[in-house]
């Protein structure tokens, strides 16, 4: 089986593309390889799919920002991208309009609004500190969500009486226009606005749901964050989302995590970085130095000789990636030598000796030297 070929290079457009440019882009790509301007090329069949399944996955932002982090393998647990055929119709639709797929997709038409049909995504964010990022942590939410209504079981109807079958659809929840597209004549199926796609009507609405066949209650829920998550990015929690309608199943809940800044680290991808003081007298003779890591402080023998801003690797020190939290990135500290300031006359007399003893001249020779030549003294 080929390699699937990166998504931003099927449509043609940089991984920082707009919404408006990954649009453009495949609208363009369609119209150029759909099947009724190109009967019977199966290349062109091909590049039809492969760009409309480029543009479901990119113009979907939760399922972008998966893409851009694990590609191609973000979606192979469910089997293969997770794309189907009734997602090329709905986003062809989205331009054109209409139920035009008949001959691409073996004469099948859209499938029924009024069926199953899983619950709306929900959304809420977390803060976390750095080292919750770093090894992970649970935390509890407090959320407002739906529930089925126990009065009316989710009929939205009053007890007593049940839902009605829609005339204008017919039960269908779908209506269907006719009209003129850039590729003929075309049947445009709608949802039906006199019952919102569910087929029925309610006379008599619930008393305690108001017809919504929801009850909406505050919840705890626990949320697992797994060592390793980064400051943007999302834990989703299946079955806790919207109630899905027609007895479809529930939508997920997408938990945005947010970190706190950390007053002495830095992380890059699954590094850290740091700064870390030593004394003149440890740069210039070497010795022992103490660095605070993520696992507590650790001692780094320092050579004699280290500049300010040498750079130090502590591998392994770093933030566990989310595949693997056994594999971690590494620690990189940055030297900066403390030069001394407010010396008593004792340490600046030393001072002035060792400096003596490293240029070979002591101060009483430079001071002759400079008034032999008549220059001007400047110190006392």
């Amino acid at each position: 089986m080929a390699e699937k070929r990166d998504y931003y290079e099927v449509l043609g457009v940089s991984k920082g593309a707009t919404d408006d440019e990954l649009k453009k882009a495949y609208r363009q790509l369609a119209k150029k390889y759909h099947p009724d301007t190109n009967p019977g090329d199966k290349s062109a069949e091909a590049k039809f799919k492969e760009a409309s399944e480029a543009y479901a996955i990119l113009s979907d932002s939760d399922k972008r920002r998966q893409y851009d982090q694990f590609g191609h393998s973000a979606f192979d647990g469910a089997g293969g991208s997770g794309f189907t055929d009734f997602d090329m119709r709905d986003i062809f639709g989205e331009f054109f309009g209409g139920d035009i797929f008949g001959d691409l997709f073996g004469g099948r038409s859209r499938r029924s609004n009024n069926g199953p049909r899983q619950g709306a995504n929900l959304r809420t964010s977390v803060r976390i500190t750095f080292d919750e990022a770093v090894f992970g942590t649970e935390k509890e939410l407090d959320l407002n969500l739906k529930d089925e209504c126990n009065t009316c079981h989710g009929s939205g109807a009053k007890q007593g009486t049940t839902p009605e079958t829609c005339q204008k659809c017919g039960g269908k929840g779908q209506v269907i226009y006719t009209q003129q597209t850039l590729f003929g004549i075309s049947q445009n199926v709608q949802t039906c606005p006199d019952c919102r796609g569910s087929g029925k009507i309610i006379k008599e609405k619930c008393s305690d749901c108001y017809g919504s066949g929801y009850i909406t209650s505050k919840k705890k829920i626990q949320v697992g964050i797994p060592a390793g998550i980064d400051n943007g990015q999302s834990v989703r929690i299946r079955g806790k989302g919207e109630p899905g309608t027609n007895g479809g199943p529930r939508g997920d809940l997408l938990v945005d995590i947010d970190v706190s800044r950390h007053p002495i680290f830095q992380r890059r991808d699954y590094d850290i970085f740091s700064t870390a003081p030593i004394t003149y007298a440890t740069a210039v003779l070497g010795g022992d130095v103490r660095i605070s890591t993520v696992d507590g402080d650790v001692i780094y023998n320092v050579k004699p000789g280290t500049q300010t801003d040498t750079k130090v690797r502590l591998r392994e020190k770093g933030v566990p990636t989310l595949r693997n939290k056994n594999v971690r990135g590494d620690h990189y500290v940055t030297l900066v030598v403390q030069i001394p300031t407010n010396l008593n006359s004792e340490q600046k007399e030393l001072l002035r000796k060792f400096d003596e003893a490293m240029s070979g001249k002591n101060q009483a020779s430079i001071d002759e030297q400079d008034n032999g030549k008549g220059k001007k003294k400047f110190w006392k």
